[in-house]
């Protein structure tokens, strides 16, 4: 099997949409499915990745969310495309570089399936763009639905698809590597670290990109109102000097990006996991806190609501409820048994949502679309 995977964005950019293709990518490998990327130009020198080409296209900083980027499909790029003699195509969101996915499988007359990955309707409007938000919406509507599989990863993203007018939405969750994060990663050294010499107090944690729509600001109010707690940041982006400002006085630490063992240690070092964002197509962090044994306290986004058992493995509330939010740490933290008792249940769920059952779904969808067969999940 043969299929071109086209990304809106890709390493050396790192956020939720890269991991999850760095991930599919492997596991295409490992099944001996051979992909071609198609990706934007982020200035890196990356030309493949898992035994797979990456075919790099110009692209230009994308004027409302400056992280981005808009691509621009050159009649080279079909070619070599073409030239790949792939099976189907899978647009990992078709905006720009994705939409080219759908109409290339026209052209060469090859099954299209299309994900969601990037919630551009939210983003536009937080900030506050709408108008771009719109106009988008229509062009991805257009392209899931002139795809023969589109796929979310939530339920509550596929409620969101369907109500834009996609006609068929179904189903590709996200999963975790319960060995990689696990509570056994606990490490004092760590904790001592992310507390600034503290590690009595209770730690939250927040893991990913310090932007606006992050909303991290909202933990203030946790620090402010919940005796004994600490936050520690990990990860970088254009919020930091902000947030260091916002936070100045207060038992705050900016660690910094952490990857590998790190990254494991300081989820499973945490006590509470603290998610206020305000839009997500998922929230991969939020089943990789769990898995590493910490509750999780997190805005109604992306797949929170599928991941968080209420009063269980954590709480959920609404974007900018930050009442709620005070309350749902405040309640996980309120005794040692509380705490111990979620921190069990959030691994047992984690436990049952892993990587490789996840990417099989995938591949099963491209097996059916090869044999002509309606959407397997």
């Amino acid at each position: 099997m043969r299929v071109v995977i086209y990304t809106e964005t890709f390493l050396p950019k790192i956020d939720g949409i890269v991991r999850v293709l760095c991930l599919t990518l492997e596991h295409l490998q490992r099944r001996g499915i051979k992909a071609l990327v198609v990706a934007p130009d982020h200035g890196g020198k990356i030309d493949e990745y898992a035994g797979h080409p990456v075919l790099r296209i110009p692209a230009m900083r994308n004027p409302v969310y400056p992280e981005g980027r808009i691509s621009f499909v050159m009649p080279t790029t079909y070619r070599r495309v073409q030239s790949f003699k792939p099976d189907l195509m899978h647009s990992f969101h078709p905006v720009w570089t994705g939409l080219a996915g759908v109409l290339f499988a026209q052209w060469l007359k090859v099954p299209a399936l299309s994900s969601f990955h990037l919630d551009v309707e939210r983003a536009a409007r937080f900030y506050k763009v709408p108008l771009v938000g719109g106009m988008t919406t229509r062009v991805t509507t257009w392209a899931f639905n002139h795809s023969r599989y589109s796929l979310a990863p939530s339920r509550l993203v596929q409620k969101q698809m369907r109500a834009n007018g996609v006609k068929q939405v179904g189903l590709w969750r996200r999963g975790v590597d319960a060995e990689m994060f696990h509570p056994r990663n606990r490490d004092m050294a760590m904790r001592e670290l992310l507390s600034d010499g503290h590690p009595e107090d209770k730690l939250l944690l927040y893991v990913g990109r310090l932007a606006p729509e992050k909303q991290i600001h909202e933990i203030r109010a946790v620090l402010e109102r919940v005796p004994g707690t600490r936050l520690a940041l990990v990860g970088g982006g254009p919020m930091e000097a902000s947030l260091r400002e916002h936070f100045k006085g207060l038992p705050v630490n900016f660690v910094g990006y952490l990857k590998g063992e790190k990254l494991s240690q300081a989820y499973a070092s945490a006590d509470v996991f603290v998610f206020p964002s305000a839009f997500e197509s998922f929230g991969l962090v939020i089943l990789e806190a769990m898995a590493s044994g910490v509750p999780v306290v997190s805005s109604r986004v992306g797949g929170a609501q599928d991941m968080i058992a209420e009063d269980v493995s954590g709480f959920t509330f609404d974007v900018d409820d930050v009442e709620g939010m005070v309350n749902g740490v405040q309640r996980i933290v309120a005794t040692p048994e509380k705490l111990e008792t979620m921190r069990l249940a959030a691994r047992t769920a984690a436990e049952r949502q892993s990587w490789p059952a996840m990417m099989d779904e995938l591949v099963d969808c491209y097996d059916a679309l090869l044999a002509g067969k309606p959407m397997p999940i």
